[in-house]
């Protein structure tokens, strides 16, 4: 099933119609490198949706679960795909700038991680559902 279809019934069963506001937005994030501010959002798609319709679109997309906000340290949030709509991933994280990139991990070494993931629930009596991992250092750019 296309992206904006899987998207357009996921908002539906919520009773949330996909304007085209909301379809700009899941277009930019999907498009985009990895998790994005609301700024970042709004440089990608120019004037075509005003900041107020913007800022509406994120909350309603992230409370429909078809976002996944992501809270920096610096109080910056940014919005990604959830992973049922643009597949499992990591992060990496850059300490100075503030730049998140996407970062996929090898299906042999995400074996690996489940397993640690899962021995370190288990040893505190937590059943893990899932995981995410977010490497902070320095970019290419800040290095």
């Amino acid at each position: 099933m296309p992206t904006d279809s899987r998207v357009e019934e996921r908002l539906r069963e919520r009773g949330v119609r996909f304007t085209p506001s909301r379809r700009a937005v899941v277009g930019a994030l999907l498009a985009a490198d990895g998790p994005k501010s609301a700024a970042e959002v709004h440089d990608l798609l120019g004037a075509a949706i005003p900041l107020s319709s913007l800022y509406r679109s994120l909350a309603v997309l992230e409370d429909a679960g078809v976002l996944t906000p992501h809270h920096g340290a610096r109080g910056v949030t940014r919005y990604e795909p959830a992973e049922w709509l643009s597949g499992h991933h990591h992060h990496l994280v850059c300490v100075t700038c503030g730049a998140v990139e996407d970062v996929a991990v090898p299906a042999v070494e995400e074996q690996d991680l489940e397993s640690i993931v899962v021995e370190i629930a288990d040893r505190a009596g937590f059943s893990a559902a899932n995981h995410v991992l977010e490497i902070e250092g320095r970019c290419a750019r800040c290095a």
